[in-house]
């Protein structure tokens, strides 16, 4: 392909993608601007803020491995959170958590490819990622300016 093939081949390709994850990316923004307007900022500091501990903790590797979605979904929801006083080492966990033991996707794509075994050890081995992510996170965060 050359010429002018490339290009509306290109511009083809971005509108598809386009229609197929705007919706998505929408859905996503209005549902953290949801949480922003309908929970109160107190109530995400108490329950995710960084006198949470492993409550926080908990919540969070519970929420992120039943998050359903990819990125468009999930990192919307973080940078909401974040701006509402939950702590950097919590969302770091939650992320975590929704990366390697996202339960939706370990249902739809895993299981089927790999079968339950494979899966269960892997859920196995995976548990302690997001404590050691959040552990990492808090040693971490006096070296880093995080902005959202």
């Amino acid at each position: 392909m050359e010429g002018a093939g490339v290009w509306i081949e290109a511009i083809s390709s971005a509108g598809g993608l386009l229609v197929q994850i705007g919706p998505i990316v929408i859905a996503a923004v209005m549902i953290s601007g949801y949480v922003q307007t309908l929970v109160p900022n107190d109530k995400i500091e108490y329950w995710l803020g960084n006198d949470a501990g492993w409550r926080g903790l908990g919540i969070a590797i519970i929420a992120g491995a039943i998050t359903p979605g990819g990125p468009f979904a999930a990192f919307p929801l973080v940078v909401a959170l974040y701006r509402m006083g939950a702590a950097f080492e919590i969302l770091v966990a939650y992320l975590t958590a929704w990366s390697v033991l996202g339960i939706n996707r370990a249902m739809v794509w895993e299981v089927p490819f790999f079968g339950i075994e494979f899966v269960g050890l892997k859920m196995l081995v995976s548990l302690p990622l997001p404590i050691l992510a959040a552990l990492m996170a808090k040693s971490l965060r006096r070296y880093v300016t995080a902005s959202a």
